[in-house]
């Protein structure tokens, strides 16, 4: 069964390395940082490159909904959360849906001895469920047709 790390590692293959932007990043800016890497979130570093928050589209969403919202003079810092939810890269990919369905997230950063080595996406961990369902479906599938054979064999 795959785990947080092993999803991570196949999905490094397409993407670089954590995606971040400067606290004091105009929201304006983190979209193009999200346009141009065709993302649904950016982490948020500080002056000392720690990862201190997420900005997300439903972030978005919920910003430009307030009375005055200007993306080109809102700061990311005055609208992440701050409150980063994570796994550990041994978690399964069954552990991962359980984190995503009972938290209600989209995003989730995997930690390895304390550090943060990447982000999956709800889409990223159930592609990976839907590819371990229909390997355990296959080999139900072989367990079940071989007994059915071993039962109607003439001796």
């Amino acid at each position: 069964m795959k785990t947080a790390g092993e999803i991570l590692k196949e999905k490094k293959k397409n993407v670089g390395s954590l995606i971040t932007v400067p606290a004091d990043s105009t929201l304006f800016e983190a979209l193009q940082v999200m346009a141009k890497n065709n993302i649904g979130a950016v982490l948020v570093r500080d002056a000392r490159d720690a990862i201190v928050g997420i900005w997300t589209e439903r972030d978005l969403v919920h910003n430009s909904a307030k009375d005055g919202f200007d993306c080109r003079k809102s700061r990311v810092r005055d609208h992440m959360t701050t409150q980063l939810k994570w796994a550990q890269h041994t978690d399964s990919v069954y552990n991962l849906m359980d984190k995503f369905l009972g938290m209600k997230l989209r995003h989730l950063l995997i930690k390895k001895n304390d550090e943060y080595i990447g982000m999956l996406s709800s889409g990223d961990v159930l592609k990976a469920l839907l590819v371990e369902k229909n390997r355990e479906l296959k080999e139900v599938t072989t367990i079940v047709g071989w007994e059915y054979y071993e039962n109607w064999k003439v001796e």
